[in-house]
């Protein structure tokens, strides 16, 4: 049986939509998902009577899917069988994004679950190599989406971002922990004509079971307010929500989108 552990966005949905079965929809408290109703809603500080609820379930496989942010660990609401996680969980809170969901996952597979990515039980959330809209990138715009990949490949060194916009071989902006959309929102009074790459792509080395970089139709009016030429992303390494629609707005406002081949 698989459990959807659930958080805020789109992906929690899409992703339901995709099986054949309906899964256990499970939300940590605080973040629950937007357009799913949650079965089971657990306390971060109770993590593990949920893992022992889920295996009284006969739970054996479970996908994270969804965005959460780092809650504080209320002491007075841990219990008995999330004691032994505290040191666990402390250390990833204190950890990059990586780092943390590494540890969340080593604790799910400590208990003997399997944790399956998105794009493993939902393959289609994946679209496939080459330019998807009628725009298409110029020569100097794939030397950008390159400048780019080299960007992320020491940001992600550093456990900081998935994202970066390039234009004429320069770094405009990265992406920080605020995501995607506020550092394109920060690029809407950029002081030069405009033009360049919005590039996104998982971080080198990254447990690609839970938090792949994701677009939707927001990326691409995003992108268009600032300014940019169009969106180049990894092949196998970026979730497109709501892909027709994010097809048909990129050729509505001129945007080309580009699958490329794994770059870091």
């Amino acid at each position: 049986m698989l459990a959807l552990i659930a958080g805020t966005g789109a992906l929690p949905n899409e992703v339901a939509a995709h099986l054949a079965e309906r899964p256990l929809i499970c939300a940590m408290e605080g973040f629950g998902p937007d357009s799913l109703t949650a079965d089971i809603v657990f306390p971060l500080e109770q993590l593990g009577t949920f893992i022992s609820d889920l295996k009284a379930r006969n739970v054996t496989d479970i996908c994270m899917a969804g965005a959460i942010q780092r809650p504080a660990i209320d002491p007075s609401r841990i219990d008995a069988a999330t004691m032994p996680l505290v040191p666990v969980l402390q250390q990833a809170i204190m950890s990059g994004d990586d780092g943390a969901l590494r540890a969340v996952i080593g604790i799910f597979e400590d208990a003997g679950l399997t944790v399956r990515a998105a794009h493993e039980i939902a393959p289609g959330l994946l679209p496939q190599l080459g330019c998807l809209t009628q725009a298409q990138p110029s020569e100097a715009d794939l030397a950008d989406a390159d400048r780019a990949a080299g960007i992320l490949r020491n940001m992600g060194a550093a456990d900081i971002g998935q994202a970066c916009a390039v234009s004429q071989g320069q770094a405009l902006a990265v992406e920080s922990i605020f995501g995607t959309d506020w550092m394109l929102q920060s690029l809407t009074q950029r002081p030069d004509a405009g033009g360049g790459v919005l590039f996104k792509a998982p971080k080198p080395q990254q447990d690609r079971r839970a938090d792949l970089p994701t677009i939707g139709p927001n990326t691409i009016s995003g992108a268009v307010a600032a300014g940019l030429a169009g969106i180049v992303i990894e092949k196998g390494g970026v979730i497109v929500l709501q892909k027709e629609r994010v097809i048909e707005e990129c050729n509505r406002l001129g945007l080309f989108l580009s699958v490329r081949e794994r770059a870091i």
